[in-house]
Protein backbone atom coordinates (compact mmCIF):
# COMPACT_ATOMS: atom_id res chain seq x y z
CA UNK A 1 0.00 0.00 0.00
CA UNK A 2 1.60 3.14 -1.21
CA UNK A 3 1.94 5.34 2.19
CA UNK A 4 2.99 9.16 3.30
CA UNK A 5 5.03 9.68 5.96
CA UNK A 6 4.64 11.92 9.62
CA UNK A 7 8.37 12.81 10.79
CA UNK A 8 8.54 14.13 14.13
CA UNK A 9 11.90 16.26 13.09
CA UNK A 10 12.66 17.21 17.04
CA UNK A 11 15.83 15.62 17.67
CA UNK A 12 15.42 14.85 21.52
CA UNK A 13 17.29 12.30 22.87
CA UNK A 14 14.62 9.40 22.72
CA UNK A 15 16.37 6.43 22.23
CA UNK A 16 18.25 6.24 25.73
CA UNK A 17 17.51 8.72 28.77
CA UNK A 18 19.62 10.76 29.80
CA UNK A 19 21.26 10.77 33.36
CA UNK A 20 18.55 13.18 34.28
CA UNK A 21 16.86 14.21 37.83
CA UNK A 22 12.94 13.67 38.01
CA UNK A 23 12.56 17.18 38.09
CA UNK A 24 14.36 18.11 35.02
CA UNK A 25 12.80 15.01 33.40
CA UNK A 26 9.32 17.31 33.97
CA UNK A 27 10.44 19.61 32.05
CA UNK A 28 11.38 17.82 29.10
CA UNK A 29 8.03 16.16 29.51
CA UNK A 30 6.59 19.90 29.33
CA UNK A 31 8.62 20.80 26.72
CA UNK A 32 7.36 18.12 24.44
CA UNK A 33 3.94 18.82 25.73
CA UNK A 34 4.08 22.57 24.48
CA UNK A 35 5.58 21.41 21.40
CA UNK A 36 2.79 18.85 20.13
CA UNK A 37 0.39 21.65 21.04
CA UNK A 38 2.20 24.20 18.86
CA UNK A 39 2.88 21.22 16.39
CA UNK A 40 -0.93 21.20 16.58
CA UNK A 41 -1.87 25.03 15.61
CA UNK A 42 0.89 25.48 12.88
CA UNK A 43 -0.09 22.09 11.26
CA UNK A 44 -3.72 23.62 10.00
CA UNK A 45 -1.69 25.40 7.10
CA UNK A 46 -1.42 22.56 4.78
CA UNK A 47 2.25 21.77 2.94
CA UNK A 48 5.17 20.60 4.98
CA UNK A 49 5.96 22.02 8.07
CA UNK A 50 9.41 21.69 10.09
CA UNK A 51 10.52 23.85 12.98
CA UNK A 52 12.22 23.74 16.40
CA UNK A 53 10.24 23.89 19.58
CA UNK A 54 13.66 23.57 22.28
CA UNK A 55 14.43 26.82 20.34
CA UNK A 56 11.49 28.22 20.62
CA UNK A 57 10.89 27.27 24.34
CA UNK A 58 14.43 27.88 25.07
CA UNK A 59 13.92 31.79 23.97
CA UNK A 60 11.44 32.55 25.99
CA UNK A 61 12.15 30.58 28.75
CA UNK A 62 14.86 33.46 29.13
CA UNK A 63 12.16 36.17 28.36
CA UNK A 64 10.26 34.40 31.35
CA UNK A 65 12.26 34.83 34.08
CA UNK A 66 11.41 38.47 33.43
CA UNK A 67 7.45 38.07 33.49
CA UNK A 68 5.11 38.94 36.54
CA UNK A 69 1.52 38.69 37.16
CA UNK A 70 -0.79 37.37 35.08
CA UNK A 71 1.73 37.39 32.40
CA UNK A 72 3.92 34.79 34.20
CA UNK A 73 1.44 32.75 34.52
CA UNK A 74 -0.41 32.60 31.21
CA UNK A 75 3.19 32.13 29.89
CA UNK A 76 3.68 29.16 32.48
CA UNK A 77 0.62 27.55 31.74
CA UNK A 78 0.73 27.45 27.45
CA UNK A 79 4.69 27.00 27.73
CA UNK A 80 4.61 24.18 30.75
CA UNK A 81 7.25 25.99 32.36
CA UNK A 82 7.22 25.65 36.66
CA UNK A 83 6.03 28.58 38.33
CA UNK A 84 9.17 28.99 40.75
CA UNK A 85 11.50 30.94 38.31
CA UNK A 86 15.12 30.87 39.72
CA UNK A 87 14.40 26.72 40.12
CA UNK A 88 13.00 26.42 36.71
CA UNK A 89 15.99 28.75 35.30
CA UNK A 90 18.38 26.36 36.76
CA UNK A 91 16.61 23.47 35.68
CA UNK A 92 17.04 24.45 31.49
CA UNK A 93 20.54 25.18 32.08
CA UNK A 94 21.12 21.64 33.35
CA UNK A 95 18.96 20.11 30.13
CA UNK A 96 21.15 22.24 28.17
CA UNK A 97 23.86 21.13 29.95
CA UNK A 98 23.36 17.91 29.63
CA UNK A 99 22.12 18.10 25.67
CA UNK A 100 25.32 19.42 24.91
CA UNK A 101 26.96 15.93 26.52
CA UNK A 102 25.51 14.02 23.93
CA UNK A 103 28.22 14.90 21.13
CA UNK A 104 30.10 12.64 19.68
CA UNK A 105 32.91 13.50 17.13
CA UNK A 106 32.00 12.57 13.85
CA UNK A 107 28.78 11.56 14.81
CA UNK A 108 26.89 14.07 16.75
CA UNK A 109 27.15 17.15 16.73
CA UNK A 110 24.79 19.62 18.54
CA UNK A 111 25.62 23.23 19.00
CA UNK A 112 22.92 25.46 21.37
CA UNK A 113 23.59 29.19 21.42
CA UNK A 114 21.63 32.20 23.20
CA UNK A 115 22.18 35.71 23.00
CA UNK A 116 20.89 38.65 24.49
CA UNK A 117 21.06 42.51 22.86
CA UNK A 118 19.99 44.81 25.33
CA UNK A 119 19.21 49.09 24.68
CA UNK A 120 22.56 51.39 25.79
CA UNK A 121 21.47 53.06 29.25
CA UNK A 122 18.42 50.86 29.98
CA UNK A 123 18.04 50.04 33.74
CA UNK A 124 17.77 46.44 33.55
CA UNK A 125 17.20 44.72 36.48
CA UNK A 126 20.58 43.11 37.48
CA UNK A 127 18.61 39.70 38.52
CA UNK A 128 17.56 39.09 34.93
CA UNK A 129 20.82 39.47 33.35
CA UNK A 130 22.59 37.62 35.93
CA UNK A 131 19.93 34.87 34.56
CA UNK A 132 20.42 35.14 31.35
CA UNK A 133 24.37 34.57 31.50
CA UNK A 134 24.72 32.25 34.10
CA UNK A 135 21.86 29.58 33.76
CA UNK A 136 21.24 30.30 30.15
CA UNK A 137 24.66 30.97 29.30
CA UNK A 138 23.72 33.76 27.07
CA UNK A 139 26.34 36.82 26.01
CA UNK A 140 24.48 39.66 26.85
CA UNK A 141 25.61 42.89 24.32
CA UNK A 142 25.00 46.12 24.32
CA UNK A 143 23.12 48.27 21.38
CA UNK A 144 21.54 51.12 20.18
CA UNK A 145 18.10 50.30 18.72
CA UNK A 146 17.02 54.36 18.66
CA UNK A 147 20.24 55.24 16.52
CA UNK A 148 21.41 52.16 14.48
CA UNK A 149 18.37 49.79 14.39
CA UNK A 150 19.45 48.68 10.98
CA UNK A 151 22.75 48.01 12.09
CA UNK A 152 21.56 46.05 15.27
CA UNK A 153 19.36 43.76 13.21
CA UNK A 154 22.31 42.62 11.12
CA UNK A 155 24.53 42.20 14.12
CA UNK A 156 21.76 39.81 15.57
CA UNK A 157 21.29 38.38 11.63
CA UNK A 158 24.75 37.98 11.41
CA UNK A 159 25.31 35.40 14.74
CA UNK A 160 21.94 33.54 13.76
CA UNK A 161 23.89 32.77 10.71
CA UNK A 162 26.98 31.99 12.56
CA UNK A 163 25.94 29.91 14.97
CA UNK A 164 24.03 27.98 12.35
CA UNK A 165 26.93 26.94 9.61
CA UNK A 166 24.67 29.62 7.81
CA UNK A 167 21.65 27.44 7.34
CA UNK A 168 19.72 30.20 9.21
CA UNK A 169 19.96 33.27 7.22
CA UNK A 170 17.98 36.83 7.43
CA UNK A 171 15.95 35.50 10.00
CA UNK A 172 15.07 39.69 11.13
CA UNK A 173 13.65 41.27 8.02
CA UNK A 174 14.01 44.99 7.76
CA UNK A 175 12.09 47.17 10.61
CA UNK A 176 11.99 44.48 13.05
CA UNK A 177 13.83 46.88 15.34
CA UNK A 178 12.99 50.28 16.25
CA UNK A 179 13.75 52.88 18.08
CA UNK A 180 10.92 51.47 20.50
CA UNK A 181 12.86 48.28 20.83
CA UNK A 182 14.36 47.48 24.27
CA UNK A 183 15.54 43.81 24.39
CA UNK A 184 16.42 40.86 21.69
CA UNK A 185 16.74 37.38 22.96
CA UNK A 186 17.81 34.70 20.61
CA UNK A 187 18.51 30.94 20.31
CA UNK A 188 20.20 29.16 17.86
CA UNK A 189 19.98 25.21 17.01
CA UNK A 190 22.22 23.58 15.17
CA UNK A 191 22.32 19.68 14.64
CA UNK A 192 24.73 17.34 12.19
CA UNK A 193 24.32 13.53 12.69
CA UNK A 194 25.39 10.70 11.15
CA UNK A 195 22.74 7.41 11.16
CA UNK A 196 24.21 4.58 13.40
CA UNK A 197 23.14 2.75 9.77
CA UNK A 198 23.68 4.86 7.13
CA UNK A 199 21.99 4.40 3.50
CA UNK A 200 23.86 3.21 0.25
CA UNK A 201 23.75 6.24 -2.26
CA UNK A 202 23.83 3.38 -5.12
CA UNK A 203 20.42 2.35 -3.18
CA UNK A 204 18.79 5.52 -3.73
CA UNK A 205 16.02 5.47 -6.46
CA UNK A 206 13.70 8.16 -8.02
CA UNK A 207 10.05 6.65 -7.54
CA UNK A 208 6.67 8.45 -6.57
CA UNK A 209 5.72 9.92 -3.28
CA UNK A 210 1.93 10.21 -2.66
CA UNK A 211 1.11 13.35 -1.77
CA UNK A 212 -2.43 12.65 -1.46
CA UNK A 213 -4.89 9.29 -2.89
CA UNK A 214 -4.90 11.30 -5.73
CA UNK A 215 -1.75 13.11 -6.83
CA UNK A 216 2.22 12.03 -6.69
CA UNK A 217 5.07 13.34 -7.23
CA UNK A 218 8.67 12.20 -8.20
CA UNK A 219 11.22 11.93 -5.51
CA UNK A 220 14.49 10.20 -4.28
CA UNK A 221 13.89 7.27 -2.30
CA UNK A 222 16.43 6.01 -0.24
CA UNK A 223 16.37 2.17 0.42
CA UNK A 224 17.70 -0.16 2.92
CA UNK A 225 16.63 -3.46 2.32
CA UNK A 226 17.63 -5.22 6.29
CA UNK A 227 18.21 -3.06 9.19
CA UNK A 228 17.59 -3.08 12.61
CA UNK A 229 15.91 -0.54 14.14
CA UNK A 230 13.35 0.09 16.88
CA UNK A 231 9.62 -0.59 15.52
CA UNK A 232 5.83 -1.06 16.22
CA UNK A 233 2.93 -1.12 14.37
CA UNK A 234 -1.04 -0.66 14.69
CA UNK A 235 -4.00 -0.82 12.72
CA UNK A 236 -3.45 2.96 11.72
CA UNK A 237 -0.01 3.43 11.65
CA UNK A 238 3.87 2.32 11.63
CA UNK A 239 6.71 3.80 13.49
CA UNK A 240 10.16 3.59 13.12
CA UNK A 241 13.09 4.95 15.01
CA UNK A 242 16.61 5.73 13.15
CA UNK A 243 19.39 6.04 15.32
CA UNK A 244 22.24 8.67 15.44
CA UNK A 245 25.88 7.68 16.16
CA UNK A 246 27.39 4.79 17.77
CA UNK A 247 25.75 5.51 21.06
CA UNK A 248 22.08 6.45 19.12
CA UNK A 249 22.01 8.98 22.18
CA UNK A 250 19.97 11.05 19.41
CA UNK A 251 17.17 9.55 17.03
CA UNK A 252 14.64 10.25 14.53
CA UNK A 253 11.27 9.04 14.83
CA UNK A 254 8.76 8.46 11.94
CA UNK A 255 4.92 7.62 11.84
CA UNK A 256 3.58 6.66 8.78
CA UNK A 257 -0.06 6.34 8.37
CA UNK A 258 -1.00 2.96 6.63
CA UNK A 259 -3.80 5.10 4.60
CA UNK A 260 -2.78 7.52 2.06
CA UNK A 261 -4.82 10.09 3.04
CA UNK A 262 -4.30 9.05 7.21
CA UNK A 263 -1.95 11.93 8.07
CA UNK A 264 -4.43 13.87 9.18
CA UNK A 265 -5.67 11.75 11.71
CA UNK A 266 -2.63 10.61 13.38
CA UNK A 267 -1.92 14.25 13.47
CA UNK A 268 -4.84 14.59 16.15
CA UNK A 269 -3.94 11.75 18.13
CA UNK A 270 -0.43 13.50 18.80
CA UNK A 271 0.09 14.33 22.84
CA UNK A 272 2.67 13.21 25.07
CA UNK A 273 0.72 9.97 25.91
CA UNK A 274 0.19 9.11 22.61
CA UNK A 275 3.96 9.75 21.86
CA UNK A 276 4.74 8.09 25.43
CA UNK A 277 3.16 4.98 24.62
CA UNK A 278 4.57 4.28 20.65
CA UNK A 279 8.18 4.61 21.91
CA UNK A 280 7.48 2.27 24.95
CA UNK A 281 5.63 -0.37 22.24
CA UNK A 282 8.75 -0.38 19.82
CA UNK A 283 10.65 -3.56 20.20
CA UNK A 284 14.01 -3.83 18.02
CA UNK A 285 13.64 -5.95 14.76
CA UNK A 286 14.81 -6.07 11.33
CA UNK A 287 12.77 -3.81 8.47
CA UNK A 288 13.53 -3.04 4.95
CA UNK A 289 13.18 0.86 4.59
CA UNK A 290 12.65 3.55 2.84
CA UNK A 291 13.21 7.16 3.37
CA UNK A 292 12.71 10.30 0.92
CA UNK A 293 15.63 11.91 0.82
CA UNK A 294 15.05 15.78 1.59
CA UNK A 295 15.10 19.17 2.17
CA UNK A 296 12.69 21.47 4.60
CA UNK A 297 12.87 24.85 5.46
CA UNK A 298 10.78 26.82 7.34
CA UNK A 299 9.79 30.27 9.04
CA UNK A 300 6.90 31.75 11.21
CA UNK A 301 6.13 34.75 13.01
CA UNK A 302 4.20 33.02 16.10
CA UNK A 303 2.66 36.07 17.98
CA UNK A 304 -0.59 35.29 17.07
CA UNK A 305 -0.18 31.80 17.38
CA UNK A 306 1.39 31.93 21.20
CA UNK A 307 -1.31 34.37 21.85
CA UNK A 308 -3.91 32.14 20.70
CA UNK A 309 -3.00 29.45 22.99
CA UNK A 310 -3.19 31.01 26.09
CA UNK A 311 -0.48 33.85 26.93
CA UNK A 312 -2.26 37.07 25.17
CA UNK A 313 -1.27 39.46 27.77
CA UNK A 314 2.64 38.95 26.58
CA UNK A 315 2.32 40.93 23.92
CA UNK A 316 -0.71 43.93 24.82
CA UNK A 317 1.13 46.77 25.72
CA UNK A 318 -0.57 47.88 29.05
CA UNK A 319 -1.09 44.06 30.09
CA UNK A 320 1.95 42.71 29.53
CA UNK A 321 4.01 42.48 33.14
CA UNK A 322 7.48 42.03 32.56
CA UNK A 323 8.35 44.10 35.50
CA UNK A 324 11.21 41.46 36.47
CA UNK A 325 13.60 43.08 33.71
CA UNK A 326 13.50 46.69 34.56
CA UNK A 327 10.64 47.14 37.39
CA UNK A 328 8.43 48.47 35.35
CA UNK A 329 5.19 47.11 33.62
CA UNK A 330 6.12 49.03 30.28
CA UNK A 331 7.64 46.15 28.23
CA UNK A 332 5.90 43.60 26.16
CA UNK A 333 6.82 41.19 23.27
CA UNK A 334 6.88 43.16 19.74
CA UNK A 335 7.88 39.54 17.65
CA UNK A 336 8.46 36.04 17.74
CA UNK A 337 10.26 34.88 15.03
CA UNK A 338 11.11 31.58 13.98
CA UNK A 339 12.90 29.92 11.44
CA UNK A 340 14.24 26.45 10.61
CA UNK A 341 16.29 24.23 8.26
CA UNK A 342 16.71 20.47 7.65
CA UNK A 343 17.76 18.19 5.33
CA UNK A 344 17.36 14.68 5.45
CA UNK A 345 20.19 12.20 3.46
CA UNK A 346 21.60 8.89 3.30
CA UNK A 347 24.18 10.29 5.56
CA UNK A 348 22.55 11.58 8.15
CA UNK A 349 20.66 14.58 9.34
CA UNK A 350 21.39 18.04 9.53
CA UNK A 351 19.41 21.04 10.95
CA UNK A 352 19.24 24.32 11.81
CA UNK A 353 17.03 26.50 13.74
CA UNK A 354 16.98 29.91 15.66
CA UNK A 355 14.46 32.15 17.55
CA UNK A 356 13.94 35.53 18.30
CA UNK A 357 12.21 37.35 20.10
CA UNK A 358 11.49 41.34 20.77
CA UNK A 359 10.79 43.35 23.40
CA UNK A 360 9.55 47.00 23.20
CA UNK A 361 7.87 49.51 24.92
CA UNK A 362 4.52 50.98 24.18
CA UNK A 363 4.98 54.30 21.07
CA UNK A 364 1.54 55.62 22.90
CA UNK A 365 -0.30 54.39 19.51
CA UNK A 366 0.60 54.95 15.67
CA UNK A 367 2.43 58.12 14.63
CA UNK A 368 0.97 60.85 12.77
CA UNK A 369 1.07 61.05 9.22
CA UNK A 370 4.30 62.74 8.15
CA UNK A 371 3.31 66.69 7.38
CA UNK A 372 3.19 67.05 3.77
CA UNK A 373 6.04 70.09 2.38
CA UNK A 374 5.04 70.26 -1.82
CA UNK A 375 6.84 73.20 -2.96
CA UNK A 376 4.81 73.58 -6.19
CA UNK A 377 4.66 77.34 -6.10
CA UNK A 378 6.84 79.94 -4.92
CA UNK A 379 8.88 80.13 -2.29
CA UNK A 380 11.95 81.89 -0.34
CA UNK A 381 15.03 79.73 0.56
CA UNK A 382 18.84 80.60 1.45
CA UNK A 383 22.10 79.39 2.47
CA UNK A 384 23.61 79.91 5.89
CA UNK A 385 26.73 78.98 7.60
CA UNK A 386 25.82 76.59 10.45
CA UNK A 387 28.40 77.60 12.86
CA UNK A 388 28.01 81.46 12.76
CA UNK A 389 24.65 81.96 11.68
CA UNK A 390 25.70 83.77 8.20
CA UNK A 391 23.52 84.05 5.01
CA UNK A 392 25.58 82.93 2.48
CA UNK A 393 22.72 83.00 -0.22
CA UNK A 394 19.32 83.92 -0.17
CA UNK A 395 16.95 84.13 -3.30
CA UNK A 396 12.66 83.31 -3.85
CA UNK A 397 11.95 80.87 -6.67
CA UNK A 398 9.04 81.96 -8.49
CA UNK A 399 9.02 79.85 -11.45
CA UNK A 400 11.58 76.94 -11.97
CA UNK A 401 10.80 76.93 -15.75
CA UNK A 402 10.75 81.12 -16.80
CA UNK A 403 10.96 79.99 -20.53
CA UNK A 404 7.74 77.93 -20.30
CA UNK A 405 4.10 79.92 -21.27
CA UNK A 406 2.56 80.23 -17.95
CA UNK A 407 -1.23 78.25 -18.24
CA UNK A 408 -4.06 79.70 -16.66
CA UNK A 409 -5.53 78.04 -13.23
CA UNK A 410 -9.06 76.35 -14.66
CA UNK A 411 -12.40 78.40 -13.16
CA UNK A 412 -15.51 77.17 -12.28
CA UNK A 413 -18.81 78.21 -13.80
CA UNK A 414 -21.87 77.47 -11.89
CA UNK A 415 -24.97 78.35 -13.15
CA UNK A 416 -28.95 76.58 -12.14
CA UNK A 417 -31.18 74.35 -13.73
CA UNK A 418 -34.43 73.51 -11.96
CA UNK A 419 -33.39 72.30 -8.75
CA UNK A 420 -30.36 71.41 -9.60
CA UNK A 421 -26.70 72.68 -10.51
CA UNK A 422 -24.81 72.71 -13.72
CA UNK A 423 -20.77 72.97 -12.93
CA UNK A 424 -18.16 73.55 -15.54
CA UNK A 425 -14.36 74.04 -15.89
CA UNK A 426 -12.25 73.75 -19.17
CA UNK A 427 -11.39 70.88 -20.27
CA UNK A 428 -7.73 69.69 -20.44
CA UNK A 429 -5.73 66.65 -20.85
CA UNK A 430 -4.87 67.08 -16.72
CA UNK A 431 -8.32 67.39 -15.44
CA UNK A 432 -8.19 63.76 -14.02
CA UNK A 433 -5.76 66.15 -11.34
CA UNK A 434 -8.60 68.27 -10.61
CA UNK A 435 -12.05 67.52 -7.99
CA UNK A 436 -14.95 69.53 -7.25
CA UNK A 437 -14.93 69.99 -3.51
CA UNK A 438 -17.81 71.86 -1.84
CA UNK A 439 -18.21 73.78 2.19
CA UNK A 440 -21.26 75.55 3.76
CA UNK A 441 -18.36 77.72 5.63
CA UNK A 442 -15.79 79.70 4.52
CA UNK A 443 -15.00 80.03 8.35
CA UNK A 444 -13.86 75.81 8.23
CA UNK A 445 -11.72 73.51 6.61
CA UNK A 446 -14.60 71.01 6.42
CA UNK A 447 -14.18 70.40 2.34
CA UNK A 448 -15.50 67.53 1.03
CA UNK A 449 -15.95 65.79 -2.44
CA UNK A 450 -19.05 66.88 -4.21
CA UNK A 451 -20.84 63.73 -5.16
CA UNK A 452 -21.47 62.60 -8.95
CA UNK A 453 -19.04 62.33 -11.91
CA UNK A 454 -18.57 64.37 -15.13
CA UNK A 455 -18.09 64.33 -18.23
CA UNK A 456 -16.50 66.23 -21.27
CA UNK A 457 -17.27 67.65 -24.47
CA UNK A 458 -13.10 67.86 -25.61
CA UNK A 459 -13.88 72.27 -24.18
CA UNK A 460 -15.33 71.68 -20.98
CA UNK A 461 -15.72 69.74 -17.99
CA UNK A 462 -19.80 69.23 -17.07
CA UNK A 463 -21.17 68.09 -13.68
CA UNK A 464 -24.48 68.13 -12.95
CA UNK A 465 -25.78 68.16 -8.57
CA UNK A 466 -29.01 68.21 -6.98
CA UNK A 467 -27.42 70.16 -3.96
CA UNK A 468 -29.04 70.07 -0.59
CA UNK A 469 -30.61 73.49 1.09
CA UNK A 470 -28.90 76.54 1.62
CA UNK A 471 -25.84 78.03 0.85
CA UNK A 472 -22.63 76.36 -0.70
CA UNK A 473 -19.42 77.09 -1.44
CA UNK A 474 -17.52 75.02 -4.57
CA UNK A 475 -14.03 74.81 -5.20
CA UNK A 476 -11.74 73.00 -7.43
CA UNK A 477 -9.01 71.56 -5.60
CA UNK A 478 -5.96 69.82 -7.47
CA UNK A 479 -5.86 66.30 -5.80
CA UNK A 480 -1.88 68.03 -4.33
CA UNK A 481 -2.63 71.34 -4.19
CA UNK A 482 -3.56 73.43 -0.84
CA UNK A 483 -5.47 76.41 -2.24
CA UNK A 484 -7.27 76.16 -5.46
CA UNK A 485 -10.12 78.56 -6.44
CA UNK A 486 -13.48 78.16 -5.57
CA UNK A 487 -16.88 79.58 -6.72
CA UNK A 488 -20.28 80.00 -4.81
CA UNK A 489 -23.70 78.26 -5.93
CA UNK A 490 -27.13 79.14 -3.98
Amino acid sequence: MRQTLLVLLSFIVLSRPMAATAQVESLVASNTAFALNLYSELATNSGNLFFSPYSISTCLAMLYAGASGDTEQQMSQVLGFGTNQQQFASLFGKLQDELATNQQPNAVELNIANALWTQEGFPFLPAFLETATNQYQASVNQADFATSADAVTQTINNWVAEETQNKILNILPPGSIDANTRLVLANAIYFLGAWTASFEETNTVTSPFYVSSTAQVQAPLMHQPEVGVNYMETSDFQAVELPYGSNQLASMVILLPWQLDGCGQLEQQLSPAFLSSTLAGMLERDVELFLPRFTLESSFELTKTLAVMGMPDAFTPGAADFSGIDGTSDLFITFVTHKAWGEVNEAGTEAAAATVVGVGVNAGGPPPPPPVFRADHPFIFLIRDTQSGSLLFLGRLANPSPSATPAPMPQLTITRSGNGLNISWPYSDSSTDWTVEQNADLSTTNWTPTSGSFSNDGTNNFMTITPPAGNLIFRLSHLLSPQPPSGKGN
